[in-house]
């Protein structure tokens, strides 16, 4: 979609302004039952689209100039209401503008608004946020998927061109599944994290969620780049690029992690059809299919839930009612400005991953729980690297089933954990990981993940690219 457009707006047969202004049209008109948005910046954007078609009719033109896109509700931009989808935020107008955001204003794309998230992006289905649920756009009765469920739903909506989410334990991969649409989570430290709200630092990722996986691979060739702001940023070798070197299929071997197809709960079509891909890729690409051993899988939801949690505790601290944000007026003294704030601005989940994570940090308390958990990354991570010193790609489900009811798992908070158990496991080790998807059932999509090594994201979205068209 964005090579297309990048061509209308060239040679002028739209303008920026008139493509943005058919974007506003269709959110005015489709948001209010998605929720999908939860703030839209109508007199922004279109002063972005002029000034956009300026840069155009003066030939100053880069890939994403003209564009419209969304950002999830914890990008930081300089004078717009950034609130993480939580009441102690709400209000909050960041002074400065992140990294990745920046990038994009200078690249003269559009901003649409800032869709809705899992407060502090803390979910898998978009419930816990302060403004209400994000709904399927293939069946609002479902959840979009979370914790980036608004941008998922917003481009499969078609309310905008790309989205740009955040991913911790599946928050891109996980609602772009549910929605039907393609979305990466690149290795740690591939792109920025300055400017964007924290959830967990050493697992959280910044990507793109897109209709295609070439719209990814345009929308991640711009915001990648060592920056100074963030110091666990990468220089890669391996820069993504449209015009790379096309990867040869018939020399490539896919591992199928047998841990991974005999989890309980694993719906019986979804199964079926991550295995028609499978033999599709072997049939018409002599793709090399090769069983795998991934042998500590069963600990990736428990380990990411005890180290997830403890820097969640760490991370919630600013939010103390006093530098920023809500501050509770039932107060008598310091410390209930502390308590009253936090107990009145937090939701429950929030809370439940503050307790979680204190609990497992205390003394007595703390090489019994992170101490542990930590080794067990390490476990984790090592399993993948033996793996990729035989396979080239992995390939799994990305959720056991299609998009659950609204309200179905709100109330079983392990329930709702579990909806993570292909996902954290690439999270905890930093690979890059990708939705794509498959076909539906019963009118719901099904997602596959491409599992790739460290950098590998040029060649993944190739792969994923190659899946695309089976199901088109």
């Amino acid at each position: 979609m964005i090579k297309e457009l990048r061509e209308k707006l060239d040679s002028k047969k739209i303008s920026a302004v008139e493509l943005t202004q058919q974007y506003l049209a269709r959110i005015k008109k489709r948001n209010p039952e998605l929720n999908a948005y939860v703030l839209v910046l109508e007199d922004y954007a279109l002063e972005q689209a002029k000034q956009a078609d300026v840069r155009i009719a003066k030939g100053d033109i880069q890939p994403l100039t003209g564009i419209p896109y969304a950002l999830k509700d914890v990008f930081c931009v300089d004078g717009i209401e950034t609130t993480a989808c939580s009441n102690i935020l709400k209000g909050y107008i960041p002074p400065y503008t992140g990294t990745v955001a920046k990038k994009l204003y200078n690249q003269g794309a559009v901003l649409l608004g800032k869709t809705n998230t899992d407060e502090f992006t803390m979910g898998a289905s978009t419930e816990n946020s302060c403004f209400g649920v994000t709904r399927n756009p293939h069946d609002i009765t479902k959840v979009a998927g979370g914790s980036s469920g608004g941008s998922a739903a917003a481009v499969a909506a078609d309310l905008a061109v790309f989205a740009l989410g955040t991913d911790t334990g599946g928050s891109i991969r996980l609602p772009a599944a549910y929605c039907g649409v393609a979305g990466l989570r690149p290795t740690y430290g591939l792109v920025s994290r300055y400017g964007v709200i924290s959830m967990a630092s050493s697992l959280d990722t910044i990507g793109p969620i897109t209709t295609t996986c070439a719209d990814a691979q345009a929308v991640l060739q711009e915001i990648t780049g060592i920056d100074p702001l963030d110091s666990t940023t990468i220089a890669s070798t391996n820069v993504v690029k449209q015009n790379s070197k096309k990867i040869e299929l018939n020399k490539i071997t896919i591992g199928v992690p047998k841990e991974y197809f005999s989890v309980a709960g694993l719906n019986e079509t979804v199964r079926q059809r991550i295995e028609e891909v499978i033999a599709q890729l072997k049939k018409q690409y002599k793709i090399t299919v090769k069983e795998i051993s991934l042998p500590h899988t069963q600990f990736a939801i428990p380990t990411y839930y005890v180290l997830c949690p403890c820097e969640v505790s760490s991370n919630m601290a600013r939010y103390d009612g006093i530098k920023y944000g809500y501050r509770s007026e039932q107060v008598e003294d310091l410390f209930s400005v502390y308590a009253q704030s936090r107990a009145e601005g937090f939701g429950d989940e929030v809370k439940r991953r503050i307790m979680l994570g204190t609990y497992a940090l205390s003394a007595g308390y703390y090489e019994a729980y992170y101490l542990k958990a930590a080794k067990v990354r390490t476990l984790i991570k090592q399993d993948f690297t033996k793996a990729f010193q035989e396979v080239d790609v992995i390939i799994t489900p990305t959720t056991p089933n299609t998009a659950f009811a609204v309200g179905e798992k709100a109330q079983d908070p392990l329930e709702m954990y579990l909806a993570d158990i292909y996902l954290a496991a690439v999270s905890l080790a930093g690979l890059p990981g990708l939705a794509v998807p498959a076909g539906q059932l019963k009118q719901l999509p099904i997602g596959v993940q491409l599992i790739g090594r460290q950098f590998s994201e040029d060649s993944l979205l190739q792969f994923g690219a190659i899946i695309e068209q089976l199901y088109k």
